[in-house]
């Protein structure tokens, strides 16, 4: 047996112990690893991007290293090299994989894609720390479709990007390849899959085929799913095909899939196999930075003290940056004055004011918090005192002081009947966790946006 053949046993030998290690999700992320060759002093392994290996570096680099040698009584150096940038040789025995397709020539453009949006770009995407990884990693599935991160799954409150990344990754592989690529909704995909099945036998086998034969699936909001049995079974078998054909799936939902109820569990794992990673509401310095880039593709010139004003007032996504800045854009072009801050001030006040609202219910942040937490309501109003229990508790308390008028007395009546006390602590207590955890703070903001969205449905 060659020298390189034995270096190789070591390497999956390793791998397999580190897979055994880590939890299934964790090793299926990040051990997309091809063992290229080796020797006393190093081992050289291709990774399937630029993002991948800083990644890899980062996080396991040393692991690997160490693992290695203890099986073979020295510490090698582990190289990271990306297939795509250097012609590697193959393990013995290992076939290449098939190259993408090339792209066209720029003398013949594509047109746009039918169901993207034309500006959904990576060059429109603003990236900051809220939404780094995620953006990192579309554009390296942009460049690798169907390899590391397969499926990809962006989670995350509404108006943050989600579907703006995901089309990003369409966009760019229907300009810059032959692989076919298809944009739907989960609540399309359910339409069309009823019709399909109350249809003829040519109907069924049409949705089949459309789905099961694409290059690239990107499905949009597939929360929708949830109660809808025959959908999630259909989707289920839908995607073990791509997937065992190595065909790139990216979808969005407006929660960890964990956290999705009614649910086909196949499914659920499925979709959290590789890569699920969330998108937090944008930082101040990140909402400078899409105020100003939105402003200059619309061509209005905004003042960095408008900038400043509105980044500081609105807080809460991307998609209410953009209507914002929609209203001063037209304020700019119907009246054909500059943007001052006074006028931006008298403009946005509604946006502006204060987020407490007199018309939204105790009883509703109740039945969000309760159904986000997996408690009934009257556990959450009652006198159980266990963690599960008491955490959402002072949280709802918390945000009801927050987001409505109500006074601590009538918010402690409403939960048993408890004294103002009680609600003055659960408000303290909340306030220590966002200064000890500054996730806590985008935490709340999600839970808020989800409130409102079920008072705007009542």
């Amino acid at each position: 047996m060659s020298e390189k053949n034995n270096f190789h046993i070591v390497w999956d030998e390793a791998i397999k112990q580190i897979r055994a290690a880590l939890d299934e999700q964790e090793f299926y992320t990040w051990f997309n690893l091809d063992f290229v060759e080796a020797d006393e002093n190093s081992f050289v392994v291709a990774v399937p991007s630029i993002f991948y290996q800083d990644q890899v570096k980062k996080r396991y680099q040393d692991y690997i290293e160490i693992k290695i040698e203890e099986l073979i009584g020295r510490k090698p150096s582990l190289k990271l090299v990306v297939k795509d940038q250097n012609p590697l040789p193959l393990p013995d025995g290992a076939e290449p994989e098939p190259k993408r397709q090339p792209s066209r020539q720029k003398s013949l453009p594509k047109n746009a894609h039918p169901q993207l949006r034309e500006d959904y770009s990576f060059d429109n995407y603003v990236v900051g720390e809220n939404n780094s990884f995620a953006a990192n990693a579309a554009q390296a599935i942009a460049r690798n479709p169907g390899k590391a991160y397969n499926p990809f799954l962006i989670y995350g409150g509404s108006g943050l990007g989600k579907t703006h990344l995901m089309q990003s990754i369409g966009n760019h592989l229907h300009a810059d390849t032959d692989l076919k690529v298809i944009y739907v909704s989960a609540e399309t995909f359910t339409n069309e899959f009823i019709e399909s099945i109350q249809g003829a036998e040519r109907a069924k086998t049409s949705f089949k085929n459309r789905y099961r034969f694409t290059d690239v699936l990107l499905m949009d909001d597939i929360h929708f799913l949830q109660k809808k049995e025959g959908t999630q079974e259909e989707l289920f078998y839908t995607f073990n095909t791509l997937y065992d054909a190595k065909k790139q799936m990216v979808f969005t939902c407006d929660r960890p899939i964990s956290e999705l109820k009614d649910f086909n569990d196949r499914l659920r794992s499925r979709l959290g196999q590789r890569l699920n990673v969330d998108l937090q509401p944008p930082n101040y310095e990140t909402r400078c930075a899409i105020l100003k880039k939105k402003a200059e593709a619309s061509g209005i010139s905004i003042p960095d003290d408008v900038i400043d004003l509105v980044s500081k007032n609105i807080s809460t996504n991307v998609r209410d940056l953009e209507s914002a800045l929609h209203t001063l854009t037209a304020y700019v072009e119907l009246v054909g004055k500059p943007i001052t801050v006074e006028i931006a001030q008298q403009r946005l006040k509604d946006v502006f004011a204060s987020p407490r609202q007199s018309n939204l219910s105790i009883e509703i942040v109740q039945r969000v918090i309760a159904e986000k937490y997996n408690i009934s309501t009257s556990d959450l109003k009652g006198k159980k005192r266990n963690s599960s229990i008491v955490y959402p508790r002072q949280l709802a308390m918390y945000i009801i002081r927050e987001i409505t008028e109500y006074t601590t007395t009538e918010i402690g009546s409403e939960f048993g009947g408890r004294d103002h006390t009680t609600v003055m602590h659960a408000y303290q207590k909340i306030e220590e966790r966002i200064k000890l955890y500054p996730s806590m703070d985008s935490i709340i903001q999600g839970l808020i946006r989800a409130i409102k969205e079920y008072s705007a449905k009542s």
